[in-house]
């Protein structure tokens, strides 16, 4: 026989193999991928606010515009001698200019109203040491002892005592993690019961990590949360 009939036969079937090899491979990447699990994977913490915002509200009525200037000024005063001397630094406190609230100068003015003026200034605490407002915030009697009333806060006005958490890089990798981990158990559960092999992954979603108040009576303690997709073929 020819040598390069030979050769030739020789590089035929050797391309009709590498053809079949490469269509049975199709076939099984075509039939297998819808055959996949799709599974979620939870990562929780609780962890303590490390930041406070706290809106410190003074508010006073009268018909004496000088005099209700000089009581808010007193009274702002008191405030802050309080705050300074419980180891709040002037860096971590800010002061809003007066406000006046002229009732007689609305369009409809109610003929029981005996005071002209409402005043009213925020002192704002924004500082780290979370532990310390807090232990301020239970005793703000002593500022009713000396005359000083503070205006019941109200999320609604925006005022309302906030605390924060502002260290969820440092814990994003570790919960993204624990997370893909969580999922992998439940893929792998659900390919054993199945009678399947757990595959590579299709499709991978990280989430979005949330965080929000463990509860209404502890809003200085935080609940992160993270939950991924991920689906994985099974074989």
């Amino acid at each position: 026989m020819d040598k390069s009939k030979i050769i030739s036969a020789v590089l035929i079937m050797c391309g009709l193999i590498g053809m079949g090899f490469l269509l049975k491979t199709g076939i099984d990447n075509f039939a297998k991928k819808d055959n996949y699990v799709s599974v979620k994977g939870l990562a929780e913490r609780e962890v303590m606010a490390d930041k406070v915002t706290w809106p410190i509200t003074l508010k006073d009525i009268g018909n004496d515009l000088p005099s209700l200037y000089e009581t808010m000024s007193t009274k702002t005063n008191t405030v802050m001698n309080f705050l300074k001397k419980n180891g709040i630094e002037d860096s971590e406190i800010s002061v809003s200019a007066t406000s006046v609230y002229d009732r007689q100068a609305e369009r409809y003015v109610s003929d029981y109203v005996h005071t002209r003026y409402q005043v009213s200034k925020v002192i704002t605490v924004s500082t780290n040491k979370v532990d310390l407002v807090r232990k301020l915030l239970s005793s703000q009697e002593e500022l009713l002892k000396q005359g000083v009333a503070i205006a019941v806060s109200d999320s609604w006005e925006g005022n309302a005592t906030k605390f924060e958490f502002t260290g969820l890089n440092d814990l994003k990798p570790q919960m993204i993690e624990e997370a893909t981990q969580n999922a992998r158990v439940v893929a792998e559960k659900f390919a054993t019961d199945s009678k399947s092999n757990l595959g590579g992954i299709k499709f991978a979603n990280q989430g979005q990590f949330s965080i929000s108040d463990r509860d209404d009576n502890t809003p200085y303690i935080k609940t992160i949360r993270v939950v991924t997709t991920i689906d994985y073929y099974l074989n």
